[in-house]
């Protein structure tokens, strides 16, 4: 009864998604016909952070048994967490889950085919490097990397390796993503002329662990480890616990916010990176001794890099003071706008016909359409709801299965990074950024953007 419950739910899922689960879904059938597909894929867990609990969990436990996945690790340098989690996976997996010190033991354990890769947001490129070079499949979530040295050099270790990485961009999973990028390229939206995105919450203890900070000693983790490759500086739980809120250690508003809905932008269009950047933000109202700003606005440059004459511009905005939990991104065209809060394409501000007939043109107005199998996006989820992360960790764990390419690849994940690295450097320099396609280098105020 138990099991004949989990299907009935698994199932309604799927069809409020609209069925679609993944570019290269495939029936339970056609696992029998792969070889090894009745091999069990032993999955460990990189960093059991407060995103793996909440979401990673109830969305692989959603499709394990179907593909034969199990959870058998889990490696996290802060001794409550480690401990934490692999007993919280014990009790769902009904199996003995060993818990790691950290990544070393647990890839010369070689226990593990594959890796959930949750970490702090400047770790998870380097992350990402050693579970493909341990020889392990991986669901990185993003921001992918905030350096260009980081990116260039997880891009050139996953391609190498032949590894199967998924980037949480939840977006490429949701039915009513996918039928904006087909009606786009379509070619019947027309070019796009404007692009805005929005995400605004107004959430004082947003990012913030107060009820952790107490619990967190430094001779219970290993800081050296966490820091990794950034400057060293002294032990500060509130780094450790909320690295959203400090640079170096993450972008903040750009790399949690700005990641996912410039994706879209990069996937709509085909092209790979914005052609310039200006930023400008501040912490304007939450004075609790942040480093990354509670307010942002970027302007992009979009186009192709060999016609200037031919582009658009995209705007991102984002303010943790006031808002009400829906990440807006409206595409424009001069026929009307396709619109992503309501999941609907409309004519709206398009080309009248007295207004062309004043220019000698036609009217060009588009239709009042409804994208099919629509999700509203929600913001309390970070990432686009329940079904479409469940949607994503699927999408991956079929194809560490037929190993093809998932629906955000690594190159999504280097894209959205450059976004990123661009708006952190005009933001941080107030100059505009640029990238050098020769060197795969930003640059801002005449030097290369470290």
């Amino acid at each position: 009864m138990e099991e004949s419950r989990r299907k009935f739910i698994r199932q309604v899922a799927i069809a409020g998604a609209g069925v679609l689960l993944s570019k290269n879904g495939f029936s339970a059938k056609s696992y029998k016909r792969i070889i090894g597909a009745n091999d069990r894929v032993r999955v460990g867990v990189v960093g059991f952070s407060d995103r793996h609990r909440s979401s990673h969990i109830p969305c692989f436990m959603n499709h394990y048994k179907e593909l034969n996945f199990e959870v058998v690790a889990v490696s996290d340098i802060w001794k409550r967490r480690r401990e934490e989690g692999a007993a919280i996976w014990k009790e769902k997996m009904q199996n003995d889950v060993r818990a790691f010190r950290n990544n070393d033991e647990l890839y010369n354990s070689k226990m593990v085919d594959a890796v959930f890769v949750g970490t702090a947001d400047f770790q998870h490129a380097l992350h990402t490097i050693e579970a493909v070079k341990a020889g392990c499949d991986a669901y990185v979530e993003k921001p992918f990397a905030e350096t260009m040295e980081e990116n260039r050099a997880a891009l050139k270790a996953v391609t190498e390796s032949g590894k199967i990485v998924q980037i949480g961009s939840q977006r490429r999973s949701g039915a009513n993503y996918h039928a904006a990028n087909d009606f786009i390229r379509s070619g019947k939206f027309g070019p796009i002329t404007m692009v805005e995105l929005t995400w605004n919450v107004n959430q004082p203890g947003r990012w913030r662990r107060p009820e952790l900070i107490s619990l967190l000693k430094e001779q219970d983790t290993d800081w050296k480890r966490f820091l990794m490759n950034r400057p060293y500086e002294k032990f500060d739980p509130r780094i450790y616990l909320e690295y959203r809120l400090f640079w170096p250690y993450s972008s903040g508003l750009p790399g949690q916010w700005m990641s996912h809905q410039i994706d879209t932008v990069h996937w709509f269009t085909g092209l790979k990176h914005p052609r310039s950047v200006v930023a400008n933000g501040g912490i304007y109202q939450w004075k609790d001794g942040r480093r990354n700003w509670d307010t942002i606005l970027a302007a992009f440059d979009y186009g192709p890099s060999d016609d200037l004459s031919k582009g658009f511009q995209v705007t991102f905005g984002a303010r943790m003071h006031n808002g009400d939990e829906r990440p807006a991104e409206i595409y424009y065209s001069n026929g009307g706008e396709l619109n992503l809060i309501t999941n609907k394409i409309s004519p709206q501000g398009g080309l009248t016909e007295k207004m062309a007939a004043a220019m000698n043109m036609k009217a060009n107005l588009l239709p009042e359409l409804s994208l099919a199998n629509t999700e509203r996006v929600v913001a309390s989820a970070n990432t686009g709801g329940d079904i479409l992360t469940s949607n994503h960790i699927r999408n991956w764990m079929e194809c560490v299965r037929s190993r093809k390419q998932p629906n955000a690849p690594v190159e999504a994940g280097y894209s959205h990074s450059i976004a990123n690295i661009m708006t952190t450097a005009a933001a941080h320099t107030g100059s505009k950024a640029t990238f050098d396609e020769k060197t795969q280098e930003v640059m801002a105020a005449g030097k290369v953007f470290k």
